[in-house]
């Protein structure tokens, strides 16, 4: 049996990952309120949909914005069943470590930690009431790196271990449970008209699945870890990836 309010609140809803999650929600019926901090995206997702969501402009490392959208989203869906912790800076280099300014990593954690924290705060009151659920959106980079992305691998490991953390402490009310996307194509999930160049053959060639990810692949499984068919499942971090951490990748 599906929530009876269906109510849910996806951050970073308007572009890439976030909007892919928002649209197919919104499609299977869900109420869906989205927030960002890109309020010409998020207007014009809202403006251009015609499924039943909701725009508001925020950031969520800001406890009073948080605050706000939380409530708003209560009001207007009639209650929260589920929150999908998306948003992030999505851009993991900064620079050598011994270059990296306190203000860039502290930025990275206020939005990609300390946001999921804000959020699952102060959504936990109407969650208990509806026996909801919450995914994180981590990133394979929680779980091996590339040079030069200290911030971001730190900011997505720590999501990891506070989704298994929320997951005892709010269960058995609440479930919690995270996504990590590997390579996923957000070029056409922008919000714009710009046409993009399309990805290369040795691209896809180096997912075991033969290509690379989509955000609507995040999506479905998103769709199903807050569904009435997932209440056995509380605690994980699912990588979805498409294989791409499990292949020996040599260089020439």
């Amino acid at each position: 049996m599906e929530p009876k309010h269906r109510g849910v609140l996806v951050t970073g809803g308007a572009k890439g990952i976030g909007r892919g999650i928002v649209l197919h929600l919104a499609a299977a019926g869900w109420n869906v309120v989205f927030c960002d901090t890109d309020q010409a995206a998020g207007e014009q997702l809202e403006a251009s949909s015609e499924h039943n969501l909701r725009f508001l402009h925020g950031d969520v490392a800001s406890e009073r914005d948080v605050a706000r959208i939380v409530s708003e989203t209560v009001n207007w869906a009639g209650g929260l069943d589920a929150v999908i912790n998306n948003a992030g800076i999505a851009n993991p280099f900064t620079g050598p470590v011994d270059e990296l300014s306190l203000a860039q990593w502290q930025r990275r954690l206020d939005v990609n930690l300390t946001g999921p924290f804000l959020m699952t705060k102060h959504a936990v009151p109407e969650l208990r009431k509806s026996r909801g659920a919450i995914v994180n959106i981590a990133s394979t980079r929680a779980l091996q790196s590339e040079p030069d992305t200290e911030a971001y691998a730190a900011t997505k490991g720590g999501l990891v271990a506070l989704t298994h953390s929320l997951a005892v402490s709010l269960g058995p009310d609440i479930r919690v449970n995270c996504i990590s996307p590997g390579w996923i194509d957000t070029r056409d999930w922008q919000g714009s008209e710009e046409s993009v160049e399309p990805l290369s053959e040795a691209d896809h060639r180096q997912h075991p699945v033969g290509r690379v990810g989509k955000p609507e692949d995040i999506a479905s499984l998103v769709a199903y870890l807050i569904s009435s068919e997932a209440t056995f499942i509380t605690g994980q971090n699912f990588v979805v990836d498409g294989g791409m951490t499990k292949k020996m990748i040599y260089e020439d």
